[in-house]
């Protein structure tokens, strides 16, 4: 810790450096009040210190100005003696950080070093709460970004539902205050056309503005190339993978997006789908209550940004009357305890049994339920991923 210290009795002074200069502290004590004001404005001090009549009672005030504008982020300390209390408040009025008494025989400086401590903890402590204040308003405007990409109007083609969901994870700073985590999770559903139904999950690793950019990079491919004729899904997502593998934003640092794509003929009711590392799709049967997962690791292709070599394959499934599809991101299946073993999750066992026992609700209600036994299933510590889910239902045409 560096301490200035500028002071009025020259017998005072050098007892003062040889109590200060021990240990992590490092004191330059000076009775000149030029030395004091230039060493205040040449050097960064961690603490200031000065007696409140140096150089002297009536010009004290004004050098203690000076040093203030010099070394703003600096706690400056005073010492006065009892009967200079009118003095002293015209330092505390104006930003002194704090105060010793001082006494004829000079055990005050037996306290210094303590004060001197204190006032460097609190402005530590001042300054990581303000630091962490800003990095929770960062990341709440990019995690605002992020929602944006987020569909609102999703598109219902005759004979389905179809209900979406994204809630972003939580971190926890300065206590019990939660910051919500800018995400690496995005879903979108759009119309190719009358009949094709695109649906989407992706999720790109880790959270924060890398993971969000790498996220939104990903979107605006997929929007710019989306009107190109791709009669298979293994085709378009090869082609998303070459131009993300050449993105500096998604490979720095080891960095990659997972995906499932698939594309919903609403008219022949043909789901065709291809996954870039993402979890499989699960298929409900509402009338055997049945649920199945789509594909497995065969089908499972690389995550996207890794190799732009990498070849996919498209899977093809009926999506029969009275069934729901759901695509979904890790954050749903990863979910465990606090304090927990980390492999004991939520997982698919508990996705499939919620979605059995959600059969008779709404569509909207079961995906409200995958969320909440999730949640609960984290037993209040919340989930640690970002979570996106789709849920689509074909009905019944009785």
């Amino acid at each position: 810790m560096q301490v200035l210290v500028g002071w009025d009795n020259p017998n005072e002074a050098e007892t003062i450096g040889l109590f200060l200069n021990v240990g992590d502290i490092q004191a330059k004590i000076t009775t000149d009040p030029e030395e004091f004001e230039n060493a205040a404005a040449m050097g960064v001090w961690d603490v200031i210190l000065m007696a409140l009549n140096f150089p002297s009672l009536e010009k004290s005030f004004a050098l203690f100005t000076k040093v203030r504008a010099l070394q703003p982020e600096a706690p400056v300390l005073g010492a006065c003696y009892q009967g200079e209390v009118v003095h002293l408040a015209r330092f505390m009025s104006h930003g002194l950080h704090n105060f010793v008494t001082r006494d004829a025989g000079g055990e005050f400086i037996l306290l210094l070093g303590s004060v001197i401590e204190s006032a460097n903890q609190a402005v530590l402590a001042q300054r990581s709460k303000q630091l962490a204040e800003r990095l929770r308003e960062e990341i709440e405007s990019v995690r605002q970004l992020q929602e944006s990409v987020i569909p609102r109007d999703i598109p219902t083609p005759p004979g389905y539902r179809i209900a979406a969901r994204y809630e972003p994870a939580q971190i926890r700073v300065l206590g019990d205050q939660p910051v919500i985590l800018a995400g690496g999770d995005y879903y979108d559903i759009f119309s190719m056309d009358a009949n094709n139904l695109i649906l989407l999950v992706g999720d790109a690793a880790g959270h924060g503005i890398k993971a969000c950019m790498s996220i939104m990079t990903m979107r605006t491919l997929i929007h710019m190339i989306q009107d190109k004729s791709y009669v298979d899904t293994a085709h378009f997502v090869a082609e998303v993978n070459q131009r993300l593998a050449n993105k500096a934003i998604v490979q720095d640092e080891g960095g990659f997006i997972t995906m499932m794509y698939c594309t919903l003929n609403t008219a022949t009711h043909r789901l065709q789908y291809t996954s870039a590392g993402h979890p499989m799709p699960l298929l409900h049967n509402l009338r055997t209550n049945e649920v199945t997962q789509l594909g497995g690791e065969a089908e499972a292709g690389m995550p996207l940004g890794i190799d732009p070599n990498e070849t996919y394959h498209s899977v093809s499934v009926d999506m029969p009357e009275d069934s729901r599809l759901l695509i979904f991101s890790d954050g749903l299946t990863d979910a465990f305890p606090a304090g927990g073993d980390m492999y004991d999750q939520f997982g698919e066992k508990g996705i499939i049994k919620c979605l059995q026992s959600a059969a008779s609700l709404s569509l909207d209600e079961a995906l409200d339920k995958l969320f909440v036994d999730s949640q609960a299933f984290t037993q209040g510590s919340g989930r640690h991923d970002d979570t996106s889910a789709v849920l689509v239902e074909r009905t019944s045409l009785r």
